[in-house]
């Protein structure tokens, strides 16, 4: 996973040591921080705050944050974006399984 990110992140650091802050002073690049912001908040990557619940504790370790405690209201708002979070991974998962043993795996017949 680290070799990955690694060569995933080359061409980004090339670029930016060439080109500066011109790389990030375009609409697109706030476009782009705008969107990863947005699907942040919605919660829909949050099934990996489980993933990494299930983990800690399967290793028996403790997760340390610099958060304080979430309190009852964000506590619940918290597992409903996991709950959601989890139901849409499912859904697209079953999607792409009925895809495959569908045989529908082409844009085209």
């Amino acid at each position: 996973i680290l070799f990955t990110c690694m060569i995933g992140q080359l061409n980004t650091q090339v670029n930016a040591s060439h080109c500066m802050l011109d790389y990030l002073n375009d609409n697109f690049a706030v476009f782009t921080v705008w969107v990863a912001v947005g699907i942040e908040a919605s919660g829909l990557l949050h099934a990996s705050y489980l993933i990494q619940m299930i983990v800690a504790a399967c290793a028996g370790q403790t997760i340390e944050s610099n958060e304080p405690p979430r309190d009852g209201m964000a506590n619940i708002l918290f597992w409903g974006r996991v709950l959601f979070s989890c139901a849409f991974l499912a859904f697209a998962f079953a999607v792409t399984l009925a895809a495959l043993f569908d045989g529908k795996t082409t844009m085209w017949d």
